[in-house]
């Protein structure tokens, strides 16, 4: 049996490591988490975590080369984007908070780890 309030507090820093920069070191949380726990719901959580990282990457770079390639036409894609990143990890914020018992699925991504 694995402490709730654990598993709350570690899957809400894989999620919510994204707030903190956009370098290393957001990524970096759910990876030494990943390494460092042994409850399967908050590796799950870290993993997916690791995961959007990588997606809001991609898509961060494939966007900012189309608003480039638009000379700022297609700022609002940027935007949108910005919002959606940030709403899905509120979203996965909230899950994790109430239901710790699940770990937390983003749609739409792509899943490398």
């Amino acid at each position: 049996m694995y402490d709730t309030d654990t598993r709350k507090v570690l899957s809400a820093l894989c999620h919510g490591a994204i707030f903190f920069n956009f370098l290393l070191l957001s990524i970096g949380l759910p990876i030494t988490i990943l390494f460092t726990t042994q409850d399967p719901v908050v590796k799950e959580n870290a993993k997916e975590a690791i995961n959007f990282h990588l997606n809001v990457w991609l898509y961060g770079i494939i966007i900012g080369a189309l608003i480039l390639a638009s000379f700022g036409v297609l700022g609002f894609v940027g935007f949108f984007w910005f919002l959606v990143h940030w709403g899905l990890t509120i979203w996965a914020l909230f899950h994790v908070l109430s239901n710790s018992e699940t770990a937390f699925r983003y749609p739409f991504i792509f899943r490398i780890v």
